[in-house]
């Protein structure tokens, strides 16, 4: 079967046509303002569902075992056959996996603006194959390595960045692209269909963990045990095969039609607001400029009406319409401006979020080290250190469908609501753990040193205490994430307007890059200011030694604490004064 790359968005006359080609289907009959593959009409008989979304989910499990089983070992990578130093590679590992991230939000934006969704997975997915192969040749030949106790350097460490920043492309379009797309395939416009999203958004995770669980036991194992090519190797083979399971479900997908840009849009009701000074809203009534043509996406069915006049929250941004605009383009509706308010209040949470991934951040840094010197035997298999997150991967599989078909209906009883539990209660719930977390990961490192100060610094092997210790923290924080992530795909899929839902869903993966980034940020900053004085007799940063037995890595584990507290009070705050968009949320 051939699969043709319809790009640009088909008019509204071209779908007419299309629907007289097809016998005539009336507006009952098809999904508006949604196409099929081939650009014609998505059928509500055919189209969306379940099913469909079952290829999407099916396809991250590969996606993420792709991604997952570089990222959680990569410092070894970088330590062990770049030679870069730990605080060098854990702020590049930091860095990929945050511009990874963030380059969801031009997935997200490119789906909104010009392309749909299905276009920009495959886009995508073709991006990370060319990265890993990059990174597969780089791994194959010695030559292309350096030689053993050198740093790479020049035209190695060019392919090495090349290689993993092509990946972090790929890897952003598809994580910016492939939740929406799944998202799109339900009727919001019922209870059924709005559960049943609900159910999609919760499995996501799911097999999220499941190409996790995959990724840190076999493939970790195989890049420790028979040599990193292999395991590039078993990533670039994954990505390249999710793109076929992902084309078998286009004869099912319905694709939302572009709108345009969600962020002109914002611009300009920001610098329209900025520019009209005038408050008569008599005026205002009569300087309310339609589009000279709607587009077909703007006729979606949702929940969110059509208003003739912007509503009362933030009235600072109700002048965009009020007199006449200073210019053409500046010409706003009263719809643009509700758009742009919803999305302001999305902001808030956004920023909420950052500290906990900041925190998840230690995970693929600073925790694979501590593992790294402890005693990782289960009888007799020895454990690689970046296998460590099979213990929240496992949990999250073992709640996930618990919280789907026992939680939420019992929550659904006792409280009366559609949703059960809301996405803030959600997000907070995963606040709460990751200043848990962050304290028993600065109790275990405690013990972690009183065990080494012990035997002595010069004991040679693995220390003797067991890697379990260390466990705790990653059940902790893998817990956190299967709450906060999962109630902000949802949360910002279902709030944000439709004409920007892809690029505001894209704000869960954002924030999980402004983790990654303030991770970074914070170990340079403690660094520098724990430090004093200049060469040997210098204080050593909290962060800086000779191996991880020098550091002070409680005494930063302690200040992410206390920083994620106050920052699930400030989650607190903005939870309480937010007004879901739907009294059924």
């Amino acid at each position: 079967m051939t699969i043709a790359f319809n790009v640009r968005p088909p008019t509204r006359l071209q779908i007419e046509e299309e629907e007289e080609m097809e016998g005539g289907a009336n507006e009952a009959e098809t999904w508006a303002g949604y196409v099929n593959w081939r650009g014609r009409p998505a059928l509500r008989a055919k189209h969306g569902g379940m099913l469909a979304a079952s290829f999407v989910l099916v396809v991250e499990i590969m996606e993420n075992l792709a991604f997952l089983a570089n990222a959680s070992n990569l410092v070894t990578y970088l330590t062990g056959f770049m030679h870069f130093s730990l605080s060098r590679s854990a702020t590049a590992v930091t860095n990929f996996m945050g511009t990874a991230f963030l380059l969801a939000l031009l997935g997200g934006f490119l789906s909104d603006a010009f392309f749909t969704t299905y276009h920009i997975y495959l886009i995508s997915a073709l991006l990370e194959f060319l990265g890993l192969i990059i990174l597969t040749v780089q791994a194959v030949f010695s030559s292309l390595k350096p030689p053993p106790g050198e740093e790479a350097t020049g035209g190695k460490a060019a392919m090495l960045f090349a290689g993993l920043y092509l990946t972090a492309l790929g890897v952003g379009g598809i994580k910016g692209s492939l939740a929406p797309h799944g998202g799109e395939q339900f009727d919001e416009s019922t209870a059924r269909g709005r559960k049943a999203r609900s159910t999609f958004f919760n499995y996501f995770i799911f097999c999220l963990a499941c190409g996790g669980l995959f990724a840190v036991t076999f493939v970790v194992w195989v890049e420790d045990n028979k040599g990193w090519k292999w395991g590039f190797g078993i990533s670039t083979i994954t990505i390249l095969l999710s793109i076929p399971v992902f084309l078998a479900g286009s004869p099912l997908y319905r694709n939302k039609i572009p709108t345009g840009s969600p962020l002109t849009t914002i611009a300009k009701v920001l610098l329209a607001a900025i520019l009209n000074r005038r408050s008569n809203y008599q005026s205002a009534r009569n300087a309310v400029v339609d589009m000279e043509q709607s587009s077909p996406a703007e006729d979606i069915k949702e929940s969110e009406a059509t208003v003739p006049m912007p509503g009362k929250e933030l009235v600072c941004l109700n002048r965009a319409v009020e007199g006449r605009p200073l210019h053409r383009s500046l010409a706003c509706d009263a719809n643009e401006v509700e758009d742009v308010k919803v999305v302001l209040k999305l902001l808030p949470i956004f920023l909420s979020t950052i500290m906990l991934n900041c925190c998840l951040a230690q995970l693929s840094t600073f925790s694979v080290e501590q593992a790294g010197t402890m005693d990782t035997r289960v009888g007799r298999l020895t454990v690689p250190p970046a296998s460590l997150p099979v213990f929240p991967v496992i949990f999250i599989m073992t709640i996930a469908p618990l919280y789907d078909h026992v939680i939420v209906p019992f929550a659904r009883r006792v409280t009366r609501t559609e949703m059960g539990i809301t996405h803030l209660q959600r997000i907070g719930t995963g606040l709460v753990l990751s200043v848990v977390a962050m304290a028993v990961a600065a109790a275990v490192e405690v013990k972690r040193k009183r065990v080494a100060r012990r035997v002595g610094e010069g004991f040679q092997g693995p220390l003797p205490i067991t890697f379990f210790w260390v466990a705790f923290q990653y059940l902790f924080l893998g817990s956190a994430d299967l709450f906060t992530l999962a109630g902000m795909l949802e949360f910002f899929f279902s709030e944000a307007p439709a004409r920007m839902r892809t690029l505001a869903t894209s704000l869960s993966w954002a924030s999980l890059a402004m983790g990654y980034y303030l991770s970074s940020v914070l170990v340079t900053v403690v660094n520098l200011a724990t430090s004093s004085g200049g060469g040997g007799g210098g204080r050593r940063g909290w962060l800086s030694g000779e191996n991880l037995n020098h550091y002070h890595l409680e005494r930063f584990y302690l200040l992410m604490c206390v920083l994620s507290a106050l920052n699930l009070v400030n989650f607190v705050f903005w939870a309480m004064i937010y007004r879901y968009r739907s009294s059924k949320k």
